[in-house]
């Protein structure tokens, strides 16, 4: 399945994000190339929120993966805050990773050999340096303050979540990655945890790019910008 021909044009503000005909291909076991992503241009601002939408194998976590600099592209442009993401060597893209993007993943991604609170102060060692009082308010934001000495086993699927969205804030990022946050939650759970992010977003002044294929979830966004899911190899087949 291909990622392709996503254009937005997002302006309320301050270009954050820019993609310019980005692509992402992979071999497949027998040798055959596959591209996943096919970008030819995405743009978001300054503190907007947008949910992408699409079903599984449809290249949302490699498209989240490439702007925020985890996978390097085959080819293209993506400019984050200013600097160009795609041309930096890999400490530098680890760099601008730490201090501009916070990400979200599904399955949150905690250490379990930490608490909560050493968790988000984990998160923070990466970035502009710890900040303990900060740490703290954001797990009491997230309803956790009589949580801090808690592991992950210790806590709810939801409660983990809420660690995990104060962890991507805990570098005052000016963009949130949020990939398929709510898959592993209930839905009353799901629809706490995307009012949690959007209004945490919201209040540290981030940028918010989710993805999701959760109709529940993309209802709860202004602005949803859908995934083309095409795969050409499937196509050519049929033809």
């Amino acid at each position: 399945m291909m990622l392709q021909n996503l254009q937005t044009t997002l302006s309320s503000g301050m270009l954050l994000l820019q993609v310019s005909q980005l692509k992402k291909s992979f071999r497949s076991p027998n040798g055959d190339l596959h591209t996943v992503v096919d970008v030819p241009a995405f743009a978001l601002d300054e503190k907007v929120q947008v949910a992408l939408s699409g079903e599984s194998g449809s290249g949302k976590t490699t498209f989240l993966h490439l702007i925020a600099g985890i996978l390097k592209p085959d080819s293209g442009l993506i400019t984050l805050a200013g600097q160009e993401m795609s041309a930096l060597s890999e400490p530098a893209r680890d760099r601008l990773r730490a201090t501009t993007i916070g990400y979200i993943f599904q399955t949150f991604n905690l250490l379990q050999g930490y608490t909560c609170l050493e968790n988000v102060l984990l998160g923070m060692s990466f970035g502009p340096g710890v900040d303990r009082a900060f740490a703290l308010s954001l797990l009491e934001r997230v309803g956790l303050a009589n949580k801090l000495k808690h592991y992950p086993r210790q806590l709810s699927t939801g409660q983990q979540q809420r660690v995990a969205v104060a962890r991507a804030l805990a570098n005052r990022p000016k963009l949130v990655l949020a990939d398929e946050p709510t898959g592993n939650l209930d839905h009353k759970n799901a629809r706490e945890a995307i009012a949690l992010i959007r209004e945490a977003c919201r209040e540290n002044g981030a940028a918010l790019l989710l993805v999701s294929h959760d109709r529940d979830v993309l209802a709860q966004f202004e602005t949803v910008q859908g995934l083309e899911k095409i795969n050409r190899s499937l196509l050519e087949n049929a033809n």
